[in-house]
């Protein structure tokens, strides 16, 4: 069963915080509220220490400087394995009813190759660093990075790395740019997980191997005209592009005639596509604005493509309120 007696648990209704008293079957609890007994559903609370990352902070985060930071020393690892990978350690306190809660988590890039690497870091909130350091990890080893706090980890922080190799190679590539972002509801089931597992700290694979080097062939523009190829001039480049929206509506039935057999994931990696077509052409057609018509519904279109556009440099606001013609269901994009 989900919960036992003792338990502390968030009402979902008020957002009140009581304890289960009494398991009195499969789908019903008694809890206590402010010193009152009551009956409730199993879908009618929860556990109060997800609301504490689940929810968005509005606290405005402050940069971090690595030279305000302690290093700790780099430790030799055996070798288990190949890749690179971003370590998460989860730190626990205890709270006022005595129970084990995640303070803040340890992050560790963790080096299981043979080479070393050079690498940038940036630690992004809404598409702006909060922390960044540059530094080196040897072979078969683990860097400290930093912590970050539990209630931070709610924001969907994403980690980004550029890598190079300590020494150079001809071979290889010059740069390799990775990047985690950590979802809270992935979170909460990460740290579940590895506390059934009765482990210390789950990890990511930033990258398997660091990638060979690309040859990029210099193309004769004369010889694929010859061979009927349509070639253009980069200057005249939007003469021959397809012709932009203003407004975009991704319903699905509006972007295709066979959707009935699509899945649900089938449907919104469409409608993301048909988002990141129009988008491209707006910007390449120099538009001023875009109006992007993605329903209401749950909102799970809505939040995939305001969490991209967090990320576009091109993007000076966006705006999901009320219109006259497609009343919350559109978002409204204004470029730099």
């Amino acid at each position: 069963m989900k919960y036992e007696v003792g338990d502390q648990i968030l009402v979902l209704a008020t957002d009140e915080e009581g304890k289960v008293v009494e398991l009195m079957n499969e789908k019903m609890v008694m809890i206590e509220v402010r010193g009152v007994k009551f009956p409730a559903y199993m879908d009618q609370i929860d556990f109060p220490y997800f609301k504490m990352f689940s929810q968005k902070k509005t606290v405005e985060k402050k940069n971090i400087y690595v030279d305000n930071i302690k290093r700790e020393k780099t430790v030799p690892r055996k070798k288990i394995g190949d890749g690179v990978f971003l370590n998460f350690l989860p730190v626990f306190d205890k709270d006022v009813f005595e129970d084990d809660v995640v303070e803040k988590l340890k992050i560790y890039l963790i080096n299981q190759n043979e080479e070393g690497y050079d690498f940038k870091y940036d630690l992004v909130f809404n598409g702006e660093s909060s922390f960044s350091l540059k530094a080196n990890i040897g072979g078969l080893s683990e860097f400290y990075l930093h912590d970050v706090s539990f209630e931070d980890m709610g924001d969907g922080p994403k980690f980004e790395f550029d890598f190079s190799l300590t020494n150079p190679d001809k071979k290889k590539a010059a740069g390799h740019e990775v990047f985690y972002k950590l979802r809270s509801k992935q979170l909460f089931n990460k740290i579940e997980e590895t506390q059934k597992k009765n482990e210390a700290s789950f990890r990511y694979e930033l990258f398997t191997h660091y990638p060979d080097r690309i040859d990029e062939d210099k193309v004769d523009m004369s010889m694929l005209g010859q061979a009927g190829f349509r070639v253009y001039n980069a200057d005249k480049i939007r003469e021959n592009l397809s012709p932009a929206r203003s407004v975009v509506d991704l319903h699905i039935d509006k972007l295709t005639n066979h959707w009935q057999n699509l899945t649900n994931f089938e449907i919104l990696t469409s409608q993301l596509n048909n988002f990141e077509k129009y988008y491209e052409l707006a910007i390449a057609h120099k538009q001023a604005t875009l109006i992007v018509i993605h329903g209401v519904g749950e909102g799970i279109l809505r939040n995939e493509i305001h969490d991209i556009l967090k990320l576009k440099k091109e993007v000076k606001s966006f705006v999901n309120q009320f219109h006259p013609l497609y009343g919350y269901g559109a978002t409204e994009i204004f470029f730099k």
